[in-house]
């Protein structure tokens, strides 16, 4: 890990933070903490860039014809009253002119053949009619075409040596076809982030335990797995822990040794049998706790010598919250992305509702259309941080700032979609 991830920018004074303080202290001064790898064209989607993608040539590389059709020289062209011209060549994609491009003339052309110098202009073949003569075929060119119709420019969609891609993107399938433009078989990419997993709590039990009165499936290891992997990183599930103090300072410190990042649910309040909190205190550092917003406010930050720890809360929609707001950003940067904060939309309210200031809110909302036709959001029925429904119902949160009192039907609200964060 990078020594600039070890100093004191995220000294915790034990103060509640808000949201916005919060992420500030979780993504000022980090940055990428793994190596890089050379990694083949067609394995590199998903990976994050390390090096920019730059143009050895122009792209395209030689004017081209966007249609099939036929090129001439527009000086030769009379615009007004348009012209007709002898056929004197044909230039297909890829293959050398067969015939001659003469002055006064005109050539058979077809999508992506180089246009011969001069020929800067081409017509489409639907507008064109064509004449055979005792000299040849000829091609009546009607009026009304500017110059440079129909032809794509050498470097127009990039100059030599620009940049095409920069560092610190994830790539897409789109960026593969913009990578594979300039000729390049492989691209630099930082390696990914290996992260480990916890659950906590003697009341957790896996799925495909027999069930017990008083137990609970853990839903968040796999939707933590989930979104681990969908972030891009590596991801290890290292099972529950027990509310065993030493068994839990072990496994953490085990852990650290071994991983870039450890991420746990549950055990970071301050009930008696919360040891996450004390683990973390003695093996390492605390960062930040406890969040102004609701829910989610029992959400921790630190670190165990060069491993960063998350500590999310262990009520499901408060975890998956909490690691789409806060353990996402952490690990875009160490994994050498660069974050983006969420899009937020201006949605009108399908609700009325008051809360309290000093909390920012994230209710699960639901997209309708009123009986107009326009687009609303409601907040999911129920407030219930477990309820697991209200995450497979809703399209994403409605965020209230923690200055708003009340909000009423019909007034603009911050929406944030789930495909903001990537789901």
């Amino acid at each position: 890990m990078d020594k600039k991830n070890l100093n004191d920018c995220f000294a915790h004074d034990g103060a509640m933070l808000t949201h916005e303080q919060a992420l500030e202290k979780l993504t000022t001064g980090l940055v990428a903490i793994t190596g890089t790898r050379s990694v083949a064209l067609d394995d590199a989607v998903g990976e994050v860039l390390a090096k920019p993608v730059l143009a050895p040539r122009n792209i395209p590389a030689h004017t081209n014809s966007a249609v099939d059709g036929y090129g001439f020289c527009f000086a030769d062209y009379d615009a007004q009253a348009g012209t007709t011209f002898p056929v004197t060549g044909m230039m297909a994609a890829g293959s050398p002119l067969e015939g001659i491009a003469l002055p006064q003339s005109a050539i058979r052309i077809f999508t992506g053949a180089a246009v011969p110098d001069g020929f800067e202009t081409v017509v489409m073949q639907e507008d064109v009619e064509l004449v055979s003569t005792e000299d040849g075929e000829q091609v009546k060119i009607p009026a009304g075409l500017k110059r440079g119709a129909n032809v794509r420019l050498a470097g127009e969609d990039v100059h030599e040596g620009a940049t095409v891609l920069p560092p610190n993107r994830r790539l897409s399938p789109q960026d593969l076809a913009a990578i594979a433009s300039t000729g390049t078989l492989g691209v630099e990419c930082f390696r990914p982030l290996k992260v480990a997993i916890f659950s906590t709590g003697d009341e957790v039990i896996r799925p495909g335990t027999p069930f017990e009165h008083g137990k609970v499936y853990d839903s968040n290891a796999a939707m933590l797995r989930g979104l681990v992997v969908k972030a891009g990183a590596l991801c290890d599930d290292l099972g529950v822990l027990p509310d065993d103090a030493q068994l839990i300072e072990t496994a953490l410190s085990k852990a650290a040794q071994a991983y870039d990042v450890l991420l746990t649910s549950g055990g970071v309040s301050v009930g008696e049998l919360d040891f996450v909190l004390e683990a973390l205190n003695k093996l390492g550092s605390l960062h930040l706790w406890k969040i102004a917003i609701k829910p989610g406010r029992p959400m921790s930050f630190g670190q165990i010598n060069n491993c960063m720890m998350l500590g999310l809360p262990g009520n499901p929609v408060a975890a998956f919250l909490c690691f789409l707001l806060y353990a996402q950003p952490v690990l875009t940067i160490l994994s050498g992305q660069k974050w983006q904060a969420p899009l937020r939309y201006k949605i009108r309210a399908g609700f009325s509702m008051s809360k309290k200031t000093g909390r920012r809110e994230f209710l699960r909302g639901v997209l309708e259309y009123s009986e107009d036709g326009s687009l609303l959001v409601n907040k999911y029925a129920r407030d219930g941080s477990g309820l697991i429904s209200s995450l497979t119902q809703a399209d994403g949160f409605i965020e209230l700032g923690e200055y708003v009192v009340e909000i009423k039907h019909g007034e603009l609200v911050d929406f944030i979609p789930f495909g903001s964060f990537g789901l």
